[in-house]
């Protein structure tokens, strides 16, 4: 069981860290299923995503992402959810989130932290983002997940500790086609002005931008007004991977995407953090312990 969790309530990029996860299993011949509670979605589950009949409403947008490239189930009870995934043949089990969960066994904790925001203003909710206290958290990781920053730009908390820091960085894919044509962006994530900067970097002409609430469920008028923007400048209407999930298939039509890919700074490091639990499946081992 390796769980990939957070600190912080909101976007860090958990689950581009998983999706990257499961390509390095994948590609070692290991089966990975990933199980996260489905955020946004009704279903309770536990039930393994279908693209063809799921849609965010009943899955929630993390999991039809995570969906469309390895098996993933969605269970509000994590334990059941890991039962029914290695039921259904998993080797290695990926627990999107669920850090907190003391219920379920883990081989392997990531806490994640984007660079750029870090702790935020290190309080715990409803005064501040922190799901627990930083300290108690970090010290029951077995590595840190730096995003989009290098060493220098980590929170002075991760400075000195006895963890494995591992780096990585969020790049969009195939952006260059964006550049040119004038754009209005949109985006419903975690942090959206990290969502606009990317268009920015990648040098897009970015004429109008608009940030909703994580998972926000767009209403018909919302889109309208985006529209009549964009049609007004000229503009390519642009949003993230995890928002357009969210439109209905009408609403896609119009409305282009920017993917992005979770590319570590030194995969080799990261290789050697799974070593022992790709041994342990090599000798017919489980990683699932609930």
């Amino acid at each position: 069981m390796l769980c990939v969790g957070n600190l912080v309530a909101g976007g860090s990029g958990k689950t581009p860290v998983v999706l990257s996860l499961a390509t390095i299993f994948a590609s070692r011949g290991v089966a990975p299923h990933v199980v996260m509670r489905g955020y946004g979605g009704r279903l309770a589950g536990p039930v393994r995503v279908d693209p063809k009949i799921h849609d965010a409403v009943s899955v929630g947008d993390e999991a039809l992402l995570a969906a469309g490239q390895t098996p993933c189930w969605v269970s509000r009870d994590r334990s059941a959810g890991v039962r029914a995934a290695v039921d259904a043949g998993a080797q290695v089990i990926l627990l999107d989130d669920g850090f907190q969960n003391p219920h379920v066994g883990k081989d392997l904790s990531l806490v994640v932290v984007d660079a750029a925001y870090g702790f935020g203003n290190g309080r715990l909710m409803p005064a501040g983002p922190l799901r627990e206290r930083i300290a108690s958290g970090l010290a029951r990781a077995d590595a840190i997940v730096l995003i989009d920053g290098g060493s220098e730009s980590a929170p002075c908390c991760l400075m000195g500790m006895n963890r494995p820091l591992l780096q990585a960085a969020l790049k969009p894919v195939d952006g260059s086609r964006f550049v040119g044509p004038p754009v209005v962006a949109f985006a419903g994530i975690g942090r959206p002005e990290k969502f606009f900067a990317s268009l920015q970097g990648l040098g897009v002409k970015l004429v109008a931008q608009e940030g909703f609430p994580d998972h926000h469920n767009y209403r018909a008028a919302e889109l309208a007004a985006l529209r009549r923007d964009a049609a007004r400048a000229g503009a390519l209407l642009i949003t993230t991977a995890k928002d357009w999930v969210r439109l209905s298939p009408k609403d896609r039509a119009d409305i282009a995407v920017l993917n992005v890919e979770l590319r570590w700074r030194d995969e080799t490091a990261v290789q050697a953090l799974l070593a022992p639990l790709l041994s342990r499946i090599g000798d017919g081992g489980s990683t699932a312990r609930v």
